[in-house]
This record gives C-alpha cells, structure tokens and sequence, in this order.
C-alpha cells in the first residue's frame, strides 16, 4: 500500500465537495480535539496516556486522506482545514514539548519561525492564503515530527534502559525539522510563481481592456 497518496484511484473522476459534512472532514475535527487532551496528559505527568494519545493523533492524519481519496470524499473545506489542523497541532505539540521540557528550544523555532515568515510573505502577496496544494515533502515532513514526538515520550514513559529510543526519536525529529524547512522553501517559491503569474495574467488583462 502506498504510503503517500494511499487510496487513490486511478483512471477516476474525483468531484470536490461544497459540503463540510465528509467522514474526513469529522475526522480532522476529532483530531484537533485531542490536542488539548494530549497537553492535559502532559502536564499531568501522564506520558503513556499522552503517547498513545499522540500516535492516535498522528494516525488519524493519514486515515483521513485515505478516506477522502479511497471513497470519493475529497471538499473544498477540507482542502484548507486538514493543512490548517495540522499545522496548528504541530506548533501546539512542539510548545508543550519545549515549555515542559521534553524537547530542546530548537524543535520550536524550526518549526514556528518558516510558518511565520510564510504567512507574511502569503499576506503581502495575496493578502491571505495562497492556497497551494500539500506537497510530498509536507506530508513526510508531518510524519516524521508525528512519529518522532511519541517516541520521546515513550523513552521517557519506559524510563532508564531505554535511551535509544530518544535518540531514534530525536532523529526523526531532525529529520522532520529539515523537511519542514525544505517544504517552507518550496511553498515559498510556489506562492512566488503563484503570483507572478496571477500579476501576468491581471497585466494581460488590462492591455486587452484598454
């Protein structure tokens, strides 16, 4: 089975929903809504609770985009909300990793300080979102940090003999943070291809009117 893209269908029409009321959108809601439950283990001390909290959260990002694509449930709101959500549990994980902790300020500011600039660079060109499609190295770069954060907390769940499971986590966490730069790179020169094109189109437009 695929891994990236999973549940496509080939040779097939997809149509694109006006409804919010799809089983991935339900899905996506459902999974931001652990994130608060995830930041109340943590700060209870419970990190086996916020472990399996976590890989629930991580594996229901891949559950929904199977089911958009497997059963025809692709919507014009989920195009938007499942990018939004997981950007959104990512920077609220990676706050409770570093504020208890857990994880180096590093894993925070690699994350934060790329979606910032591009949200500023999206405002000033488009003055608001680009709406740029999730490219392959976002999506790798979503489950590296999903899978890389549970590992540490199992480490430390599990307690002393288990290093090594901190440091396999820590690599995937490198990883994750190098991809996610990567992507931000990406999607920074598609919002810039994005306008100069929309800018060319407009131009054109206007000499024709005149």
């Amino acid at each position: 089975m695929r891994f990236i893209g999973a549940g496509t269908r080939r040779d097939f029409e997809y149509r694109e929903r006006g409804t919010f009321w799809t089983v991935p959108n339900i899905i996506t809601v459902a999974r931001f809504l652990l994130v608060p439950a995830f930041v109340w283990c943590i700060a209870a001390g419970r990190y086996g609770t916020a472990t399996v909290v976590l890989a629930v959260l991580g594996s229901t990002d891949w559950v929904d985009g199977y089911i958009a694509r497997r059963f025809d449930q692709m919507s014009t709101v989920g195009k938007w909300l499942d990018p939004l959500a997981d950007r959104l549990a990512l920077i609220i994980i990676a706050i409770t990793f570093v504020t208890t902790g857990l994880a180096p300020l590093w894993l925070l500011l690699a994350i934060v300080i790329p979606d910032s600039i591009l949200l500023v660079y999206s405002l000033a060109l488009f003055r608001g979102s680009p709406d740029l499609p999730v490219t392959n190295i976002g999506k790798v770069r979503t489950a590296l940090l999903l899978i890389g954060t549970p590992l540490l907390l199992l480490q430390r769940a599990l307690g002393p003999g288990f290093d090594w499971l901190g440091v396999l986590a820590y690599v995937f966490l490198i990883l994750g943070c190098a991809g996610h730069i990567a992507a931000w790179w990406g999607y920074m020169l598609a919002a810039t291809r994005k306008h100069g094109q929309l800018h060319r189109g407009q131009f054109h437009d206007g000499r024709l009117d005149a």
